[in-house]
């Protein structure tokens, strides 16, 4: 999916990151001063998914290709052909690619060869060949092509050389059926420079003089080299170490003598996606070791890391995207690791993602704080900002004035024009949480930490491994992915443990009874069964759609002298996940009657003493004809039914809290868009509980005030109220 790259300017402005190291201004082509002389560092972007680093590359791609040799590779994806032979890893796949899309000719200047590289890949390519297993051999052979293609065209695409190479193989085998590497990588070593290498280029072999034990001569180099790539371990290592600075030596060539000075304007660019896995490390570290021992090349690298504190960038220096818009330093030290310039991508700015939607939606028909209400539940991730935006602009014109971030979730978006619409949540799951099996994730977003994370796994999730705890397996993966860590939360991260959220409560399709749900939350709602744990206790009841038990626990501690922890404890019951339904009319919040105060009111109490039919209050719009359903609650304009025995005094605070109770949990949830009149009521409540009060009244004076603020900045509400960090 194309988007722009809003706040990525740093590194497209025509003097930015890009154009200072490449040489060459993205947009016109034209020159621009080299930053670093030939000293270039290796650029690591790096930030979690959906932070758009493959969309970065992928720009840098589509603004130097044609312009300048490039590659792009996702080291992630380097596919293994089919029945292939020890000669073929990783590194060498990738090598052969990286070759093929360096080479095609760019304005003002030929193809790049890749002599050195080709021989090196055709030597190791030899060691899994055996007199009885011909077509392998073949294979192998035929598979190099596209990289002899880069030395002679017209030689490398025939197959006559390959027949060649098969015939001079059959007379060097041995009686026996055990591969003799050396033999056969100067056998085929050798037919190749005939058959396919020109006069000049039959000299490149002579670069493999300087491989261990090779004693300046090229072709006992190239013979050692298979031998080591044979071995494994660490001489394989060392190997594929060599073919890596074959490629840039080659690289290199194409930059250096007299007749070709001045024909080639920008450096060439390596573009490496998902470098922070063992083959980035294996081809970045290679061109870090050469620059470190003072071998220059022309190389650009700019590479992605998920993982910020990633060991290979241990000494790297460190910096964030708009502090490269200018002026990027990278000192190096004594650590090959000191060559990278590890670049931070940062969120969008709500402006940004304001303007992403403004692009998707030029009629302006969504909410106006739909943008920012979208900016705060994805933080601003780029995948998430420009995948809801694209869901609003698609959504029918005369629905979308009633959109929230929690409706574009149920929505479906058409990612690509030959396949259909593709519901919104799962998508943008799938793409932050690439995972077989996604069902213990789900069930542990509603975990508060390791505990409970671990009382879900053995409850709910026993049947998915019977190898180790479940829930420290999820939170290693969570980790491995650098998602972020919280006090509060299991799955720290927002837009994460929403999307969680919603597939726990819609993904097994049970709907009105939403029993995987039920189940997970009802779980956790039994285990926090201490005085101490109350809050816990009432954070699930809220999630199971019963508000009874909070505002009662609200009214009974509200004369306590610590008013701090009791509005802590508010914020922290109404941070539960709202029990939304599939399909509910558009309409107004069901809490925002609540909070306005414009249900009826029913004075009598319930059988049992609890608020609502069946003991329950919770806005939850559910199905009232379906006689399955253990948690139908009637339309909340029926009012509550008040508990029994309270005084006037007691009943009119019981209703406030309940009031205040909703007001704060709409206005918090990150699937809501805030409201303005909810928000006034709120520091209504809040005043009229700071008279209330006698001792600290302060406090709740300060939350009136300081409170809807906080609401209005699309902050979390502070504490103490007023307190900048909003701890």
């Amino acid at each position: 999916m194309d988007r722009d790259l809003y706040g990525r300017e740093a590194v497209f402005h025509r003097t930015g990151l890009a154009a200072r190291l490449v040489g060459l201004d993205g947009e016109r082509l034209s020159g621009v001063r080299y930053e670093h002389g030939d000293d270039p560092p290796v650029v690591v972007f790096t930030g979690g998914r959906g932070m758009g680093k493959t969309a970065l590359l992928k720009q840098l791609r589509n603004a130097y290709k044609g312009a300048t040799p490039l590659a792009l590779i996702d080291c992630a994806r380097i596919e293994p052909p089919a029945d292939h032979g020890r000669g073929w890893t990783e590194v060498t796949g990738a090598l052969a690619e990286l070759a093929v899309q360096l080479a095609p000719k760019v304005t003002g200047a030929k193809a790049v060869e890749f002599p050195r590289l080709s021989l090196g890949l055709v030597a190791v390519a030899s060691i899994s060949w055996t007199q009885e297993d011909e077509e392998r051999a073949q294979r192998d052979l035929q598979r190099l092509g596209p990289v002899l293609s880069t030395v002679d065209a017209a030689k490398g695409a025939a197959t006559n050389w390959v027949a060649k190479v098969l015939t001079k193989l059959a007379a060097t085998f041995a009686e026996s059926a055990v591969p003799l590497a050396g033999l056969l990588a100067e056998a085929t070593v050798e037919t190749v420079l005939e058959e396919v290498f020109g006069r000049v280029q039959k000299k490149s072999d002579s670069w493999y003089g300087s491989y261990r034990n090779a004693g300046g001569r090229g072709k006992a180099g190239l013979q050692q080299l298979a031998i080591d790539f044979d071995q494994g371990g660490r001489r394989r290592q060392e190997a594929e170490d060599f073919l890596v600075g074959a490629l840039i030596e080659d690289l290199g060539q194409a930059y250096r003598g007299f007749t070709r000075a001045g024909t080639r304007r920008g450096r060439p660019v390596l573009l490496l996606d998902n470098a922070h896995g063992e083959l980035g490390r294996r081809l970045l570290e290679p061109i870090l070791r050469a620059r470190d021992d003072g071998r220059r090349d022309k190389v650009v690298v700019f590479a992605t890391s998920r993982v910020h504190e990633h060991e290979g960038m241990r000494h790297a220096h460190r910096t964030r995207l708009p502090e490269t818009a200018h002026r990027a330093p990278a000192p190096r030290g004594g650590d090959i690791t000191s060559g990278i310039l590890a670049v931070a991508l940062t969120p969008l700015s709500p402006a940004q993602a304001q303007a992403a939607f403004d692009r998707l939606d030029p009629s302006g028909l969504t909410p106006p704080d739909l943008a920012r209400g979208v900016h705060r539940l994805t933080g601003g991730r780029p995948l998430g900002v420009t995948l809801l935006g694209q869901a609003a602009a698609e959504t029918p014109r005369a629905e979308r004035g009633s959109l929230t971030p929690g409706a574009l979730l149920d929505l479906s978006v058409e990612l690509r024009e030959d396949a259909p619409p593709v519901p919104v949540a799962p998508a943008l799951l799938r793409a932050l949480l690439p995972q077989p099996r996604l069902e213990p994730f789900t069930v542990l977003a509603a975990a508060h930490d390791e505990e409970s994370a671990r009382l879900l796994a053995r409850t709910r999730l026993h049947t998915e491994s019977r190898d180790g705890d479940m829930a420290l397996r999820v939170r290693d993966e969570l980790r491995a992915e650098d998602w972020p860590e919280g006090p509060e939360h299991f799955v720290a991260d927002p837009l994460l443990r929403a999307l969680l959220l919603h597939r726990l409560r819609f993904g097994d399709g049970d709907h009105p009874r939403h029993s995987a749900w039920r189940a997970v939350h009802e779980t956790l709602h039994r285990h926090y069964d201490r005085a101490e744990q109350r809050p816990y206790r009432l954070f699930h009841e809220l999630a199971l759609g019963r508000v009874d038990d909070a505002v009662t626990h609200l009214r009974v501690t509200f004369p306590e002298p610590d008013v701090i922890g009791w509005l802590g404890r508010l914020r922290f019951i109404a941070s539960a996940p709202y029990p939304h339904t599939a399909a509910r009319p558009s309409g107004p919040d069901p809490r925002r009657a609540v909070a306005l105060g414009r249900e009826a009111r029913d004075t009598g109490s319930s059988r049992d003493g609890r608020d609502g039919r069946d003991g329950r209050d919770g806005p939850d719009s559910r199905d009232p004809r379906d006689p399955r359903d253990p948690d139908t609650t009637p339309d909340p304009s029926a009012g509550p039914r008040l508990p029994a025995g309270l005084d006037a005094e007691a009943v009119s605070l019981h209703l406030s809290l309940r009031r205040l109770l909703h007001a704060v949990w709409l206005l918090t949830d990150p699937l809501a868009l805030p409201d303005g009149e909810v928000t006034e009521k709120m520091a209504h409540e809040l005043r009229q509980l700071s008279g209330r009060h006698l001792t600290g009244n302060s406090p709740l004076w300060d939350a009136a005030t300081h409170w809807p603020r906080d609401i209005h900045a699309w902050r979390r509400p502070s504490l103490p109220p007023g307190r900048e960090d909003g701890v």
